[in-house]
């Protein structure tokens, strides 16, 4: 009988998983399954602790659901990627494991870590991989010249395009196989910071996440195009924790969006958001074209000339939400407080850092994935190099955000400020976005800080630290 081996990573469910799947579709084969905990490389990547519990949450509720379809789940843990290859190689010759089943991963480390494992296993072990995480497979979308695309317009444009020709099949979970595990082995967490998680907001387990993708895909989506970019209103899918781990694979989300609303694909209800899910696409794609971007290098060459303030103060205020500017610090607060923030709110805190601060973009995105339970390479960085004007489609350098009309324009009332920021609580809803000028005129004292940065003079510092960063590259193309 043959054994075959399902190597979990960040695809921690049994439904839509083309590996387990694939692994299960010979009846007489023996099917087991390990997952392998790398502390230190996760501490490298700035995992958030939110995230490492949300990752071990599925993984009970993985090895329930496995053990019910007669499969075993071993958790092992080692420090990094170097001794996971090593573990895998003795672990399939202790096993006597015939194939090896996995899902890739992207990034540049993941992708030489699985070279290694192939290379290291060699003949004796048949591994096949799988293009799980995504819609469709990178480089499998490209110009007439078979490039990557640089701008997301064209790229998603093809990518629809391919989605007409034809949709991406969801594959069904396995069914219980001969030798039921009625009492499988308990499970020993990882040595890894744990932080708990809000279940109000993310509620733990695989047929809760579908559960909230079908609620999502009703109404919601609907309404999607005209809340979405309002912080007060629970207007987004908050899926992205789910989808960074694996628990709800992309092709399930088209699927049921479709479902529900199939004119999305033709610029109708819902095409908002499946817009959104091409974005996630167009930074995976990225990071296999680009591998450079998996090592905080900048895609725009000359971005990287730009002389960033090294403020440590001013970093932390940011950090903490305690700026002097109330959307800011609410979406900083919210972000501290349950490892999530509103995506509009990323951009608006982001470009405050980059843009007003004059900090480093690479310093923001560390903090991000140090918090978010959503945390993801491809989307973090992706945003962040958006938002800083460095990356490929991004905004340009002169684009920049004014963090005060941003919050009038988006939390018109000041509901979401007050929420996150309660010594505001008693300013009134004309100054809510400006409380100093209110507090200026009052006998009291707020205990809130004055802003750390003049807007309009930070704006000018800015563009002046961007085109001085420019003149090397323009004398470059000259020559």
């Amino acid at each position: 009988m043959a054994t075959h081996l399902v190597w979990f990573r960040n695809d921690l469910r049994v439904n839509d998983n083309l590996a387990l799947a694939a692994a299960c579709r010979d009846p007489h084969a023996h099917v087991i399954a390990i997952f392998i905990a790398t502390p230190r490389q996760w501490l490298q990547h700035e995992m958030s602790p939110r995230q490492a519990e949300f990752i071990w949450q599925h993984l009970q509720c993985l090895h329930t659901s496995l053990a019910e379809r007669g499969i075993e789940l071993s958790i092992h843990q080692v420090d990094g990627f170097d001794e996971s290859v090593e573990y895998l190689k003795n672990f399939c010759e202790a096993r006597k494991v015939d194939a090896l089943f996995y899902n890739y991963q992207y990034e540049l480390n993941e992708r030489r870590r699985d070279a290694a494992v192939e290379k290291m296993l060699g003949r004796e072990v048949v591994c096949q991989g799988f293009d799980d995480s995504v819609l469709l497979p990178p480089g499998s979308i490209t110009t007439g010249n078979n490039e990557m695309y640089k701008v997301f317009t064209p790229f998603s444009k093809a990518f629809i395009k391919r989605l007409h020709e034809g949709l991406p099949e969801c594959v069904s979970a396995p069914k219980a196989r001969e030798g039921m595990l009625t009492e499988p082995d308990k499970l020993t967490a990882f040595d890894y910071p744990l932080q708990p998680v809000d279940v109000n907001l993310f509620p733990v387990g695989e047929q809760q996440a579908i559960h909230q993708l079908r609620q999502f895909c009703g109404q919601p989506v609907v309404d999607y195009a005209e809340q979405r970019n309002l912080p007060s209103i629970d207007g987004t899918s908050r899926l992205s924790a789910y989808l960074a781990i694996g628990v709800l694979s992309p092709r399930q989300c088209l699927h049921r969006l479709l479902r529900n609303h199939p004119q999305s694909l033709d610029g109708g209800t819902g095409s908002v958001w499946l817009n959104e899910l091409i974005w996630r696409e167009f930074y995976r794609h990225l990071l296999v074209a680009w591998p450079k971007l998996c090592r905080h290098q900048p895609f725009i060459p000359w971005t990287d000339n730009v002389v960033w303030r090294q403020d440590e103060t001013q970093l932390m205020a940011w950090q903490q939400g305690r700026t002097g500017f109330p959307i800011v610090d609410a979406a900083m607060r919210q972000l501290n407080t349950t490892g999530w923030m509103h995506n509009r709110l990323r951009m608006v805190v982001a470009s405050f850092l980059v843009k007003d601060l004059l900090i480093d973009w690479r310093c923001g995105e560390r903090y991000f994935m140090s918090q978010l339970i959503d945390g993801d390479l491809a989307a973090n960085n992706g945003g962040w190099q958006w938002a800083a004007s460095t990356g490929t489609d991004a905004a340009p350098y002169f684009r920049i955000f004014n963090p005060t009309t941003q919050g009038e324009r988006f939390d018109v009332k000041g509901e979401f400020i007050r929420q996150w920021l309660p010594e505001l609580s008693s300013v009134p809803e004309k100054y809510i976005h400006t409380p100093w000028i209110w507090a200026d005129k009052q006998p009291l004292t707020l205990d809130y800080p004055r802003p750390i940065v003049d807007h309009k003079q930070a704006r000018i510092a800015t563009l002046a630290a961007y085109e001085a960063a420019r003149k090397p590259q323009e004398k470059d193309d000259e020559k």
